[in-house]
């Protein structure tokens, strides 16, 4: 087994979580999201690849006959994408509505917000 792309997507997700933390602005926070969600797309296509496989479309031979990727995977990673991309956009929107309320982008600054 190749640990390759699991290496990849830790330190993808480790990227973004330092990003995360570190990060004085709500957009920039909002990229550093992103990028932790994007490391999920690389470790759910590693968990569904196969070597040498295939795509599983069999019109012209019989099931069985080769190995293919598995497909639920890929779907669930198309679902997930489509996920990210909601709700960034839906935090986008949110930290528009904040710097347009409060005028600025820095957490520490929203003292209005603190309970």
């Amino acid at each position: 087994m190749h640990v390759l792309p699991y290496l990849i997507a830790a330190y993808v997700f480790l990227t973004g979580c330092y990003g995360l933390a570190t990060s004085r602005n709500l957009i920039h926070t909002v990229g550093c999201l992103a990028v932790c969600q994007s490391s999920t797309y690389v470790l759910l296509l590693a968990v569904g690849y196969r070597d040498g496989a295939t795509a599983p479309v069999f019109s012209d031979i019989e099931p069985g006959s080769r190995p293919v990727v598995d497909p639920v995977v890929q779907a669930l990673t198309l679902t997930d994408i489509v996920v990210g991309a909601t709700v960034t956009a839906l935090l986008l929107a949110l930290v528009l509505q904040v710097a347009k309320r409060h005028g600025t982008l820095d957490p520490d600054e929203l003292r209005e917000l603190r309970g």
